[in-house]
């Protein structure tokens, strides 16, 4: 069958049976990679069309006023669905929408095979950022002329579904077969088309030489990275006034450039500074340009003196940034060749070992788990460095690759067939041998505690997003354990009716025989409902303390810190009661595991299941330690342990934690004192313009260390005014009611003067969400309101959705502080609606307070307040992004006038005028200045 129809319907919501109806039809016929037949028409639903799906269609009352009801197009409709494959960017949806409508008039439900083209875009598009029709037509280049009506999104799914087949069928024979395993448990029914395509195929290279075939997988070849040698190079002095200062530098490849004094400024203090071999913290405001800034003298010092530097960031997403567009224009500009990589941790990698292993294990998949297995199958012929976060997988799938990773591949043995290629291997070889090497602070704060250094040597390093170091290096030099960590390694582990231990059993049958003689299920069982026991027990417990002491966190989550008092409490107890019996059990498991291992290393068995064995032996010791050190022995003080529970979560949904107090001495030991130069650089690192702080976190306690501060280019006075409201509601504890109604009166006046176009930021989630269902009680029909939390999506997904509509308000809280850019006439308004204090009861503040007040030091003044100022200053920094824009920041918390401390939030940041005065006055002046 070639004959495709594809349908596309707007309707005034997601559940006809709700009373949901279609307002608009789209369909076209393809036939034999031709147009035979469009089909589309307006349709009156007979119940109103909300505010927001005009404005999402375009399509209002007045337009269907006068269309036919769907009673009289159903029959012409459904005479045209027949003999064919039913095609929709998203079926279940499509098809069970219509089929309600054409149940309801009385007609037969339509039953045809069907192709989902957003599961074929997953399948054959794995790289897109994006699976919604409008953003993969953009990519694509396909000409969308009216995004959500029902012809023109019907015709580019034609399109998209014409691509998609081509794509399908230029895959090689090896990928084609294994997708056809996996093809009965997708919504689209590809069989016939797997068929074609299979007989069509070829069996290993395409004509290009870019694929190759191993052990029945296909995937692309990799080239040989020749590295280049270096030529005569200018001085770097030369070098800099080349790049920013003549036409054959940057403004020969940016369009609209300007010599940035700032940039030049730091690119000149680095390679000083690595000169000088010293240390230096650079706080680079906002507009700098700080990302080529200090690549540039690190290319340059790598190159000229034939030395590795490394460069971290603390988002591996800036990792793909700097590799995806600041590297790349680098390599245009630069009068010399260089080499960068990037690098990032073994949970990032996808291992060939374990993949080849769950393939063939395919019965008990669920749907997404299966979904992902294809897009991995198709990502292999594609990608050069397996590295996950080049996908956007599905919830469930990114919990699955995580089983099948590098990291939990364990040791790769030389002997093992996959060794050659191994990814994560050749992303370190390519290290080994680059100039500079792109990683993050995860990765480089694990190597305060690993003896195995993943990244090669190097003296040189700067740190960018440097105020996240200490909290990553924290948790690095920490642990964390949670219930669903340790039943997912028991799980891996299996018995032998599953897992792990059942696939090698089934292999080698004196497994069976040993693990039957150790009553391995037995103790596995009793592991596994130790461990449960455990955890439930745990809950209770915290639930218990939170209530006598009426604590409750603002993280979704209850916290409970150690103390002395839990030692003569009988339920705490029975809890090391059963940590003990739990740690026998996993000792026992350890012991049959060992057994194991000595007995195939003797008996020269595979080492593929040997490396396995101990990968699951390792786990268990490292797992075993942890539960040991957590509750068997004393809570030191220079350490914190603490519990969080879900606390509308499962009743073992428990997260142990334990971090150090203070990790300044660990920094410089293992990591400062160790390097010739470390460049330390942020937006946000000062406090009131001083380093003291920052310098006294990370373990410096002299002035051996270069301290820059670059201001912006932008004219803050002149682009974005500040407002303070003196009539505000007191903000109480537990009485927050009349300050929310306050903020939302602000945020819907200033709304009216920005037409929307605002970032509201929380500080607390539940304060978000009383904020957005008040908010959408009242303006709903006006705004798009899209919130952290309430709004399905990714942060990145957010901030497009935000954009996407004219009149918008977006709510965040945590991660939108910072990293969220939206320059231009987007965002108008950023309204912070608290000062941004860690909340008194988190462990780790606690903890902190407790250090510096033993050690003749004020806690808000050492920890609490410069936390704040840091957080406002990344608020603060959302609004202005580029020379051209302009806005308001308004602040609802007036301590920022009245508190002490106030100046410190307000010295921290750029002058600009500030007005404190009643909302009122403040929103006549918003216009005015607007």
């Amino acid at each position: 069958m070639n004959k495709f129809v594809i349908i596309d319907l707007e309707t005034t919501g997601h559940t006809p049976k709700q009373g949901d109806r279609i307002i608009e039809v789209g369909l076209v016929v393809y036939e034999d990679g031709e147009v035979t037949e469009q089909f589309t028409t307006l349709v009156n639903p007979n119940i109103e069309i909300t505010h927001f799906i005009t404005h999402l269609t375009g399509i209002s009352n007045d337009d269907v006023r006068h269309a036919p009801i769907f009673e009289e197009i159903a029959d012409e409709l459904h005479a045209i669905i027949t003999d064919a494959y039913f095609v929709a960017h998203n079926v279940p949806f499509d098809l069970g929408f219509i089929n309600a409508e054409f149940e309801r008039v009385g007609l037969e439900p339509i039953n045809l095979s069907v192709i989902d083209t957003v599961e074929l875009s997953r399948i054959f598009l794995p790289q897109a950022s994006s699976y919604k029709l409008g953003q993969l037509a953009e990519s694509l280049h396909f000409v969308h002329t009216s995004p959500h009506r029902a012809l023109s999104d019907a015709l580019v799914t034609t399109e998209l579904l014409d691509y998609l087949l081509n794509k399908l069928k230029s895959l090689p024979y090896e990928t084609l077969r294994k997708l056809m395993l996996l093809e009965g448990k997708l919504k689209s029914d590809l069989s016939a088309i797997f068929d074609e395509a299979l007989n069509k195929a070829i069996f290993i290279a395409d004509e290009t030489n870019q694929i190759e075939e191993f052990r029945g997988f296909a995937f692309k070849k990799q080239s040989v990275t020749n590295f280049p040698q270096l030529t005569e190079t200018p001085s770097y002095g030369e070098l800099v006034d080349h790049l920013f200062y003549e036409s054959s530098g940057f403004a020969n490849y940016l369009n609209d450039f300007e010599a940035r004094p700032s940039q030049y400024e730091m690119a000149t203090t680095i390679y000083d500074t690595f000169q000088s071999k010293k240390h230096a913290m650079i706080e680079a405001a906002t507009g700098t340009g700080k990302s080529l800034a200090y690549l540039i003298p690190a290319i340059y010092q790598a190159v000229t003196n034939h030395e590795r530097v490394i460069v971290s960031t603390h988002l591996t997403q800036l990792q793909r940034q700097l590799m995806e567009k600041e590297i790349p224009l680098l390599k245009r500009v630069l009068p010399f060749p260089f080499q960068a990589v990037m690098i990032k941790g073994k949970q990032h990698y996808l291992s060939l070992a374990r993949f080849e292993q769950v393939m063939q294990s395919l019965e008990f998949d669920n749907y997404d788990i299966t979904l992902t297995k294809a897009i991995l199958l198709v990502w292999l012929t594609e990608t050069w460095t397996g590295d996950f976060d080049e996908l956007t997988l599905p919830s469930s799938g990114e919990r699955f690759v995580r089983t099948i990773s590098t990291e939990a591949e364990g040791g790769l043995d030389p002997q093992s067939p996959w060794f050659q290629h191994s990814f994560y291997l050749k992303a370190i070889k390519k290290a080994q041998k680059a100039d500079v090497v792109i990683t993050n602070h995860a990765l480089l704060s694990s190597s305060l505690t690993n003896e195995k250094q993943v990244l090669p040597a190097f003296k040189k390093l700067i740190i960018d997003e440097a105020h996240h170091l200490e909290e990553t290096a924290a948790k690095h030099v920490g642990f964390q354990l949670h219930y669903v960590a340790v039943h997912r390694l028991l799980k891996g582990i299996g018995s032998t009716e599953d897992g792990t231990i059942h696939r090698l059993a089934e292999r080698e049958s004196v497994i069976a025989n040993v693990l039957l003689d150790q009553q391995w299920d037995k103790r596995w069982e009793d592991a596994k409902a130790e461990l449960d026991q455990l955890f439930r027990h745990l809950f209770q417990y915290v639930m218990k303390k939170q209530y006598q002491q009426g604590a409750m966190s603002d993280v979704g989550r209850y916290q409970y810190t150690f103390s002395s008092t839990d030692h003569t409490d009988k339920q705490w107890q029975s809890i090391l009661e059963m940590v003990n019996r739990l740690v026998v059990l996993l000792e026992d498991l350890k012991e049959v595991l060992s057994h194991l291992s000595s007995y195939f290393v003797k008996a020269k068995y595979p080492t593929d299941i040997i490396q396995e064995i101990d990968y699951f032996k390792e786990q268990l010791d490292i797992t075993i330690e942890r539960i040991r050190i957590y509750f068997l022995q004393p809570t030191l003080d220079t350490e914190v342990k603490w519990i969080e529970i879900d606390k509308d979560g499962a009743q073992n949904s428990v997260y142990l934690y334990q971090e150090p107090i203070d990790v300044g001495e660990k920094l410089q030991t293992q990591l400062f004192k160790k390097m010739e130069s470390i460049i330390l650089t942020s937006a946000t690192m000062t406090v009131k313009r001083s380093f003291a702080i920052f310098k006294e976190r990370l373990g410096f306690t002299n002035n051996e260390i270069v301290e820059k501060q670059i201001d912006s280019p932008f004219s803050y006075s002149d682009q974005v005014q500040l407002l303070i409201p003196n009539d505000f509601p007191v903000a109480k504890f537990n009485q927050m009611d009349d300050f929310i109604y306050a903020t939302c009166e602000a945020i819907v006046s200033l709304a009216e003067l920005t037409k929307g176009r605002m970032l509201i930021l929380f500080t607390s989630y539940d304060m978000l969400k009383k904020t957005y269902y008040l908010l959408k009680e009242w303006v709903e029909d006006e705004y798009m309101l899209i919130a952290q939390g309430i709004s399905s999506g990714s942060r990145s997904r957010l901030k497009k959705n935000f954009q996407t509509f004219e009149q918008a308000i977006l709510l965040g809280t945590n991660s939108f502080w910072e990293g969220v850019d939206i320059p231009g006439s987007d965002l108008t308004c950023v309204v912070i609606v608290r000062l941004p204090f860690q909340p008194p009861n988190h462990p780790v503040y606690q903890a902190k307070a407790n250090f510096y007040k033993k050690h003749g030091h004020n806690p808000f003044m050492s920890v609490a307040l410069p936390n704040a100022v840091i957080r406002f200053k990344q608020g603060f920094g959302r609004l202005i992004r580029s020379s051209k824009d302009r806005g308001i920041v308004f602040v609802c918390d007036d301590r920022l006038m009245t508190a002490k401390y106030g100046k410190y939030f307000i010295d921290s940041i750029p002058p600009i005028d500030i007005h404190y005065q009643t909302t009122k006055e403040l929103l006549e002046t918003a216009e005015d200045w607007l």
